[in-house]
């Protein structure tokens, strides 16, 4: 019998797996918003640009869900540390194999688990810096620039992270180039600006495959030398979010109960 861990992992296109976590989440009520997407699209695109031995549709799988139990807004320092441990046992309970399970659970450091999985650190650095380009409640969101020192030098000093000096060339290096040759505009920049611009998940994911993929994938293989045919991207020809998608969706999902 299908479980969800295999429906998802089976489908390779980003966009339709971000479809079926925001389809879960509605059912579900597990944590699923523009961030989440936010910091898998620039996952993905790091992903690209680093073309290490990595299995990357593991990895955005993991991106979409490893904060699944997170609680919006926590105040509870108990919570905060325990999300990343419930969120791993939810999707065992789900499918998920346990090695899936614990990179999840390893997004941050609370777990204490030793060794970590490699692909757990692709999760630590665009979950922390993701968060940090981002307005929240009580700051606006920071420059590129000045999240990647904090990054470095704050909350990654004395942390050993493997993919973390190339973290830090994959971001100096995007901000050397400008999106679409629009004068100021980085890709970035950009990326924030759809961010801010959208009102919902569906209408994020939608700008992400129609307009941000097609011209930062362009970018990075012209101007960085990177081949975005390494990653399955979303297809800006097929309907996203469309009735007969839906319908789909929620019959492989059992979700009409």
């Amino acid at each position: 019998m299908e479980t969800f861990a295999d429906y998802i992992l089976g489908e390779k296109e980003l966009s339709s797996k971000m479809e079926i976590t925001y389809y879960l989440a509605k059912k579900r009520e597990i944590f699923f918003d523009k961030s989440i997407v936010f910091k898998t699209e620039i996952a993905r695109i790091f992903l690209n640009y680093l073309d290490a031995d990595l299995d990357k549709n593991l990895i955005l799988t993991a991106c979409l869900l490893c904060n699944c139990k997170k609680v919006e807004l926590a105040q509870n320092l108990e919570r905060i540390k325990s999300y990343a441990k419930d969120g791993a046992e939810y999707l065992f309970s789900i499918g998920f194999d346990k090695r899936f399970c614990k990179i999840c659970e390893e997004v941050n450091r609370y777990s204490n688990s030793n060794p970590r999985e490699k692909e757990s650190d692709i999760l630590e650095l665009v979950d922390q810096y993701g968060g940090m380009l981002l307005d929240r409640p009580e700051r606006i969101g920071m420059e590129p620039e000045e999240a990647i020192v904090l990054l470095q030098y704050r909350n990654l000093k004395d942390k050993f992270n493997r993919y973390l000096e190339s973290f830090v060339d994959f971001i100096n290096d995007l901000q050397n180039v400008k999106y679409k040759d629009k004068v100021e505009i980085t890709p970035l920049k950009e990326l924030v600006n759809l961010y801010n611009q959208t009102e919902d998940e569906k209408r994020f994911i939608t700008a992400l495959v129609y307009e941000f993929e097609p011209n930062i994938d362009d970018l990075l293989e012209k101007k960085l030398g990177k081949n975005s045919n390494a990653l399955a991207k979303g297809n800006p020809n097929r309907a996203l979010f469309s009735e007969e998608t839906t319908r789909k969706v929620m019959e492989r999902l059992n979700l009409d109960d």
